[in-house]
């Protein structure tokens, strides 16, 4: 047991906290393995040198609250139910209106500084906030904290992670093996120079035989480039084939940011806002990536944009599962024979295992997913110096912003 405030007194500070409890205990006639962690937290908070810390700490907390905790309170007004469903209404709404302001003809590859901004967010929730929060908890501003250190606990934390980031794997390996062995980013740039080739293709038919029937009548003329626009919207039954493998697998993934954002904000406020922007900043790139290849497979616009409105329910499905898992999942308590309820004989419940396998599936997109698409380099390198400059800066920026909340 140790605190988290004042570290250098943190041997002194566990050593007077640790006895007083179990004075308390023993005057009270009650075993320690009688109460739950919230219950041995509680007495503790009733530790005179503790109460005295909780002064000196209420003391030294400024009266007004930051910029971001006040625009947090206005976003998220209400319970950890409300405020993930909200969550998942910001993240899924903006940026697919977005979509409509995208040109046809977009190039994914493009996306690539706005994609290095995302790494840099989810990296630094997952590093700065989710972690922190798994294995420490969230400080209070009332209050001093305590870590119990419960035996296999933080070992089940782990797993939740290895969890979370192998079912990723196996998302992408399965797409993978679906798509003949593209994965899903990299289908993007695939699909658009097949799409690419085949209008430069179409264009030079037209160049051909303009040059051939330079004569030709207007009317002739108009009846040729429709049929030149019936051959271009051929599209390849593998490139249409995996447009709609990626709507599939973005529906998946828009189930895990909900769990994410659920498990988030049922942790703590902070934690469920801070994820809310990292889930934001990855949705943009994410929505514009996929978008640019629906239109490569042959949806037009408004039908791409339609189908990534469909995904979108996806967001709410996993939000929704998770409010489920964490109302109903139960909770770790230490009964009166010792015996503890939660899983695998620690305090933990189902609902603490969402947020771990939300740090675990962040890793694997911040890392193996996305990663190996900003490591590609093309034969100029002094152009290749400053796009990785420029997209080192853009992680810096994502990560940094994350601090910023983290810190403030």
């Amino acid at each position: 047991m140790a605190s988290r405030f004042f570290p250098s007194r943190r041997t002194g500070l566990a050593l007077a906290a640790g006895c007083f409890l179990f004075s308390a205990l023993a005057a009270a006639n009650v075993r320690p393995g009688d109460l739950s962690v919230s219950q041995i937290e509680e007495q503790l908070q009733n530790c005179p040198l503790v109460e005295s810390l909780n002064e000196h700490k209420r003391a030294t907390t400024p009266e007004t609250a930051s910029l971001t905790s006040r625009i947090f309170a206005v976003l998220f007004p209400s319970t950890p139910a409300v405020n993930s469903l909200l969550a998942t209404l910001y993240i899924s709404g903006p940026p697919n209106f977005l979509l409509a302001l995208c040109p046809p003809n977009i190039d994914p590859s493009s996306l690539s500084i706005m994609v290095a901004f995302a790494v840099g967010g989810l990296l630094g929730d997952t590093l700065f906030h989710l972690l922190p929060e798994i294995f420490l908890g969230e400080d209070s501003p009332d209050h001093v904290s305590f870590v119990m250190v419960e035996p296999n606990k933080n070992l089940l934390l782990g797993l939740g992670i290895m969890v979370g980031f192998f079912t990723f794997v196996a998302m992408d390996k399965a797409l993978r093996i679906a798509t003949g062995g593209q994965g899903h980013d990299h289908s993007h740039g695939h699909t658009h120079e097949d799409s690419t080739t085949a209008s430069s293709t179409g264009a030079n038919t037209n160049g051909q035989s303009g040059e051939l029937k330079q004569r030709k009548s207007t009317k002739s003329a108009q009846e040729d480039g429709s049929k030149d626009e019936t051959t271009e919207k051929e599209i390849n039954p593998s490139v249409k084939m995996a447009g709609y493998l990626n709507l599939i697998a973005d529906f998946t993934h828009n189930i895990t940011d909900g769990l994410a954002l659920s498990s988030s904000f049922y942790a703590s406020p902070t934690i469920g806002a801070t994820t809310t922007v990292a889930v934001f900043f990855h949705e943009i790139p994410h929505e514009v990536g996929d978008f640019a290849l629906l239109v490569q497979s042959g949806f037009s616009k408004r039908k791409a944009m339609g189908a990534q409105f469909v995904t979108a329910v996806g967001a709410f499905l996993g939000t929704l599962i998770g409010i489920a898992v964490q109302e109903f999942g139960g909770h770790g308590d230490v009964l009166e024979d010792s015996t503890v309820s939660g899983l695998w004989g620690t305090s933990l419940s189902w609902g603490d295992m969402l947020l771990p396998f939300t740090a675990g599936t962040f890793l694997y997109v911040g890392t193996v997913a996305v990663i190996p698409e900003l490591l590609e380099t093309g034969k100029d390198k002094g152009a290749e110096i400053r796009k990785t400059l420029t997209q080192f800066l853009a992680v810096a920026v994502g990560a940094g912003i994350m601090l910023a909340i983290s810190w403030d």
